[in-house]
């Protein structure tokens, strides 16, 4: 697979962005269907950096609404890649 295919979108909060800073480990959403192996090559490649490690959650849907309409959110993948000493993405730079 391409990597573009199995990295959807990286994750934006602040509990990502401490990773980041602390321990040097970024969050990205991911094809659901991918599995570490798969996630630590398209990150390779898409950054060209070294993965030590990666942790991924199936994050589950929550019940929302508004007004009258109900209705759920997308159950999605999280991956949190752990990277060599001394990489960085670039894409994370305003941190």
């Amino acid at each position: 697979m391409d990597p573009h295919q199995i990295i959807i979108r990286p994750v934006i909060s602040e509990k990502s962005y401490n990773l980041i800073e602390n321990q040097n480990q970024y969050t990205f959403e991911v094809d659901r269907r991918a599995n570490k192996n798969q996630i630590k090559k398209a990150v390779e490649e898409a950054f060209d950096v070294s993965v030590e490690k990666v942790n991924t959650v199936n994050v589950k849907s929550k019940p929302k609404r508004q007004g009258f309409t109900r209705g759920r959110t997308s159950t999605w993948k999280k991956a949190v890649v752990k990277l060599a000493e001394g990489d960085r993405i670039e894409l994370f730079e305003g941190v």
